[in-house]
This record gives C-alpha cells, sequence and structure tokens, in this order.
C-alpha cells in the first residue's frame, strides 16, 4: 500500500512539473544574454578608460565627473521605473497575464499590447522595467513586442504636445497614422521571428 501511495505520488509530482517551453527557453537565454552584455559592458568601460588615461591623465576623471552629473539627471526615473515595475510584479498575478497576453492568447494578447503601449505614459525609464517584468511574468513576445513598439513610435503626450505645434497637423498626421498601424503586425511578425531565432 505504502508503495502504490508512494508511486502516485511520485507520479503526480512529475505530471505537475512544468515542460520547458520555447518562451522558458528563451527567457533563460535572455538572462543569459544580460549577463553576457555586462560583461562586455564593463571590458570596454575599462578599455575607454585606458585609452582617455593615455590621451590625457586627467581625463578618465573628467570621464566619471560626467557620468555622475548623467547618473543625478536620471537616477530618479530609473528607480520609479524599477519600483513600478516591482509592484505591478507583486500586484498582478502571472495567470491573469498568461491568460490575456501570453504566448496562446494570439490576436487578443496582442491587441492588449497594442493599446497599453499606446496609453501607457512615462518614457523608456518606466517602459522597459515593466517589459522586462512583464517578460519574466510569462507575457508572450508577440503581445510585448507590440506593446514596445505601440510606445516607441506613438505618444499622445508627445504627439499633442511638441510634433503638432512644432511641425504642423499634416506632418504629424503623417507620422501617427501608419505608427498607430504598424505595431500589431511587427508584433506578430516578431512573434515568430523570437521562435525561429529560439529555435536555432
Amino acid at each position: 500500500m505504502s508503495t502504490s501511495a508512494e508511486s502516485g505520488t511520485t507520479n503526480t509530482t512529475e505530471t505537475a512539473r512544468p515542460t520547458n517551453s520555447a518562451g522558458g527557453r528563451g527567457r533563460q537565454k535572455g538572462k543569459k544574454g544580460v549577463d553576457s552584455s555586462i560583461g562586455v559592458m564593463g571590458g570596454l568601460t575599462l578599455l575607454l578608460m585606458i585609452l582617455a588615461y593615455m590621451k590625457g591623465p586627467d581625463l578618465p576623471l573628467r570621464g566619471l565627473q560626467t557620468s555622475w552629473t548623467l547618473l543625478q539627471d536620471v537616477w530618479l526615473p530609473l528607480l520609479l521605473g524599477f519600483l513600478l515595475a516591482g509592484f505591478f510584479d507583486v500586484l498582478v498575478s502571472r495567470e491573469f497575464l498568461v491568460k490575456w497576453m501570453g504566448e496562446q492568447s494570439g490576436a487578443k494578447g496582442i491587441l492588449i499590447g497594442w493599446l497599453i503601449g499606446l496609453a501607457m505614459p512615462g518614457g523608456p525609464y518606466v517602459v522597459f522595467p515593466i517589459a522586462a517584468s512583464l517578460f519574466n511574468q510569462g507575457v508572450g513576445v508577440g503581445p510585448l513586442v507590440t506593446f514596445i513598439t505601440a510606445k516607441s513610435l506613438l505618444s499622445p503626450t508627445r504627439l499633442f504636445s511638441w510634433e503638432v505645434p512644432f511641425l504642423g497637423w499634416p506632418f504629424a498626421a503623417a507620422r501617427a497614422i501608419p505608427s498607430f498601424l504598424l505595431p500589431p503586425l511587427v508584433g506578430l511578425i516578431g512573434q515568430r521571428l523570437f521562435t525561429y531565432f529560439n529555435n536555432r
């Protein structure tokens, strides 16, 4: 009797064990890519510091001072972006995101990513931390590509605050209309390209 129970428990455990989908493998590759990119950036930084010192002993310090000035300008938006992504991660359940924007959500997920991208305020400091959080929680590549593309191509705030006043309605409309229509197509193509690259 105990052997049967143990066998049943083992089978249940093995059945519940999730399978590795293409999206999961892609997320693991993405983490490795982030680690390798940190190494590349660190090596390039060190190389540029050496080149700067060879050109002038005072240049590395000036470069660090310039970097510190840039960091002072962007640290608060960066911090807020990461805080938003963190709270979004704990407040919105993974099951909800996968249901509406997962790999199997199809046109529904593309549409939701499109609308969120068009409506979301904030710059890249907000968008990319949230996009990384969505990706890690299982949001499909197609909806996520659509979301980022819509946000990058068309911002209602930028359109009415900058483009229309400076460039006029005809130019703003000529750019805004294709920018509005393009993200779903980019999302569909991006989903297929991701699957292709991930399986190579």
